[in-house]
């Protein structure tokens, strides 16, 4: 007699890879061995710990019991949606059809339900956060890739539009997941050029069905150049605010504010007001998680009537920003050292080393106690966690297992 859980519940992973890969990490280091894991996904300082910014725990720390404890609005507050839309593009007045999610995650699974049927495809740039393909099962979708160029070159446009038309002739309509700029788990960005390729390609599909562009605004706060961000940015602002492509954005408090466990974020659309849009995202919050967490949403509220504060999380964004970029430059040394490729890096968490048999040469550096994650096409890097001091330890255990 079977069970009570459907068929389709059975055999799926334990766990997330990456939380997998950190505990087996962790477990090493408890017999003393010692052990360098770049699989966190979560920025730290120089002694392993958590980096948890100053200036938000301050104004958490401020937070009354009224700004915690009742109810949000489904939706989230105006003034906090209204915000996070503005740190992104700083002269939007109006969020447009926006909701509160937990999260960033939640921001993109909500989306699922917005723009395509169950078994429809969503499009994103290959490789991609180790998270997508779950949140595309569990939102009924499947996931295609597209090439993310290599360092160096460009945006293969023929073939982004290859697939992207094809898939519009077969189910009318397309979503597309782009984390750019600042993206995870490349740590590059398109060039202005690519991005513009980008917009007239999808602007053409427009033509032909509807097309949505979410970009996963994660990481652009860890940039080595927020000027480059800013840019990109306003480009992708001016392709919303023309019409034919329904632009938005995925929000999120986890790597910005450092407040990973608040679970805060939203899901926003800024250059539209489509009513039935937006009564559609409060529909489906209510049905999937009803209201997000207000505490998170107070602090950015009295963010926004503190300019001190503003500029204290700024200062700690750049001071972090410098910290991952000497991280990212000593990583790229020494791997040259070792007469491997190097590891461009223009913002975020991580850099991605290209490989063959990333599973392979994974394993073969944890059994030097190094550990990172197997990623489609190379291993994922977290130089969040990565100490510059341990950038050569590192790249000696990658040379050791490719071998000669």
């Amino acid at each position: 007699m079977p069970g009570p859980l459907i068929p389709s519940r059975h055999g799926l992973p334990a766990d997330d890879p990456i939380f997998a890969l950190h505990a087996e990490a962790m477990a090493l280091a408890a017999t003393g061995r010692p052990v360098l894991d770049a699989t966190v996904g979560s920025l730290l300082d120089e002694s392993g710990q958590l980096v948890v910014l100053d200036s938000i725990m301050d104004l958490w720390r401020q937070l009354t019991a009224q700004e915690v404890a009742p109810y949000s609005a489904i939706a989230g507050d105006p003034a906090y949606l209204r915000g996070l839309v503005q740190r992104a593009w700083p002269d939007l007045t109006h969020p447009g059809c926006a909701c509160a999610t937990p999260g960033g995650g939640g921001a993109l699974a909500l989306s699922l339900r917005m723009f395509l049927e169950p078994g429809q495809v969503l499009l994103s740039a290959d490789p991609w956060w180790a998270a997508y393909p779950t949140i595309a099962a569990e939102g009924g979708v499947q996931l295609a890739g597209l090439p993310w160029p290599a360092a160096g070159a460009p945006l293969d446009v023929r073939a982004w539009h290859t697939a992207a038309e094809a898939l519009m002739a077969r189910q009318g309509r397309l979503l597309f997941w782009l984390n750019d700029p600042c993206h995870n788990p490349t740590g590059r960005s398109l060039a202005a050029g690519d991005r513009a390729a980008l917009g007239t390609l999808l602007t053409d599909l427009a033509r032909r069905g509807p097309v949505t562009l979410l970009l996963d605004l994660a990481y652009p706060d860890y940039a080595r150049d927020p000027a480059e961000v800013a840019s990109a940015l306003a480009a992708y602002g001016r392709l919303g605010a023309e019409g034919a492509v329904l632009v938005g954005a995925a929000h999120s408090l986890s790597k910005a504010f450092t407040l990973y466990g608040a679970r805060a974020g939203a899901l926003a659309f800024p250059w539209t007001r489509d009513r039935d849009l937006q009564a559609a995202l409060v529909t489906a919050a209510r049905g999937l998680w009803s209201n997000c967490a207000r505490a998170p949403q107070s602090v950015v509220l009295r963010l926004l009537r503190d300019g001190k504060a503003q500029a204290h999380l700024a200062a700690e964004h750049r001071h972090w920003s410098e910290v991952l970029e000497a991280r990212a430059l000593a990583l790229d040394a020494a791997l040259r050292a070792e007469g491997l490729a190097g590891a461009p890096w223009q913002g975020g968490f991580f850099v991605t080393l290209p490989l063959g048999d990333p599973a392979g040469v994974g394993a073969r550096m944890r059994g030097d106690g190094v550990f990172a994650v197997p990623v489609r096409g190379g291993l994922r890097v977290g130089i969040c966690g990565l100490r510059a001091v341990d950038a050569p330890r590192f790249a000696a255990a990658l040379r050791r297992a490719l071998g000669d």
